[in-house]
């Protein structure tokens, strides 16, 4: 045996839970690192790099990270000085683990924009003694723009190991039973709160560019499965599917989510439940666009009840949910 070896962790296993990401304060600075980021994923824009990057360079990190900074100051969590996307995944981590509770399986998180990353994450548990990678995507309805990025830098990170653990990843879960069941009594929880009767219930997605619907993408199809799955077990109320959060000129999936708001209350619908089944954690996007500038347009459109259903966050439904979904690969892996 040679004695001048290193000490070298072995024989566990790593789960990483893989959100979009989040800036570190509502600062301008660091607004615009974690835009440029973002917006530079060939995988979120697909146009021509080139005029790509003078676009975004000149214009947008010029004057979008006002706008976005001021959006985040909104809904930021003060005491704890993050964003509620930060705590949440946190959160979820955390609760994870202790669920699990295997010293042989380290749960951790990680970023696809900002910090922590993903490759940081990565080494970390390889430091740790993981020869084996789990990578749970937190996005329920699989799209090129959000699970394929998070694997293209997986890999990316792989790419770099001489000694590369052995890799897994969990794909979409649309139509997971245990999702659909926990998003159907977070209605319920949410019904039984308020004291008035929605007329409608509005299940709002993040939006992509339809060309990439066009090109293959199967989002919008896994969307419309979970609204389905969602009507099918929840039959109290009707539900109507929306895109959200467009950026840009061109055409979005439709039908678009603010444009619905402004119409519903000319069509009778006066008092509505608005839930966001793709969203794992409340974010600036549920939280402002939807629960602050979504409320604000359908009130003044003559709505007269305007509420939101949380994301499942750090629901104990929800931990439940990640806890079977990790454990068919665990067991595979052990």
């Amino acid at each position: 045996m040679n004695k001048k070896h290193p000490k070298i962790e072995y024989g566990k296993t790593g789960v990483l839970l893989i959100n979009l990401g989040t800036p570190d304060s509502t600062g301008w600075w660091d607004i615009r690192k974690y835009l440029k980021e973002f917006l530079s994923d060939r995988r979120v824009i697909e146009v021509n790099p080139f005029v790509w990057k003078i676009i975004l360079n000149l214009f947008i990190l010029t004057f979008r990270p006002s706008k976005t900074a001021k959006a985040y100051k909104e809904i930021w969590m003060k005491s704890q000085n993050m964003s509620p996307l930060r705590h949440y995944t946190i959160m979820q981590a955390k609760k994870l683990s202790e669920k699990i509770n295997n010293k042989r399986i380290i749960i951790d998180y990680a970023m696809r924009y900002g910090s922590p990353s993903i490759e940081g994450k990565i080494n970390d548990l390889k430091d740790k003694g993981c020869e084996t990678l789990i990578i749970l995507p937190l996005y329920p309805q699989y799209a090129a723009a959000t699970t394929a990025t998070v694997c293209d830098e997986v890999y990316k990170t792989l790419m770099k190991m001489r000694w590369q653990p052995s890799l897994q990843i969990i794909p979409h879960y649309e139509s997971e039973p245990l999702y659909i069941k926990a998003l159907v009594n977070s209605v319920q929880k949410k019904v039984a709160k308020i004291n008035w009767k929605p007329d409608l219930i509005l299940a709002s997605y993040h939006g992509i560019p339809k060309k990439y619907f066009d090109k293959g993408d199967p989002y919008q199809c896994y969307c419309q499965k979970t609204s389905r799955l969602l009507s099918e077990s929840y039959t109290d109320l009707k539900i109507m599917t929306t895109f959200q959060s467009r950026f840009g000129p061109q055409e979005w999936l439709q039908p678009y989510t603010d444009k619905t708001l402004e119409t519903l209350p000319k069509e009778g619908i006066k008092n509505l439940l608005v839930i966001c089944p793709g969203f794992s954690s409340d974010c600036v996007e549920t939280l402002e666009e939807i629960s602050i500038q979504g409320k604000e347009s359908f009130i003044k459109a003559g709505g007269l009840n305007f509420d939101t259903v949380p994301c499942l966050n750090d629901d104990p439904d929800h931990i439940d949910l990640f806890d079977h979904l990790v454990n068919k690969y665990i067991i595979k892996s052990l």
